[in-house]
């Protein structure tokens, strides 16, 4: 059961644009995390870089959506 304060908040909420009722949902959910592990956030950041690095030199394997959608279902199948 919502209090009143969470009705008020959800209806000012609502008034929003998109883009920044977006903003808020992404900042509430991030607010439910954790405090971030920086360990990860480099692995991540390197990880990024490394994949840029592959699209720019040409040695990265691309598949178009029909691949990946075929991927995906057979990944979900199997699982």
């Amino acid at each position: 059961m919502a209090t009143p304060a969470i009705d008020i908040l959800r209806a000012k909420a609502f008034e929003l644009p998109m883009s920044e009722r977006a903003e808020l949902a992404h900042d509430l959910l991030a607010s439910l995390d954790g405090p971030a592990d920086s360990d990860v956030s480099e692995a991540w950041e390197a990880e990024i870089l490394r994949r840029l690095d592959q699209l720019d030199d040409g040695t990265a394997k691309l598949i178009d959506r029909a691949e990946l959608s075929r991927r995906m279902r057979r990944r979900m199948v199997s699982t």
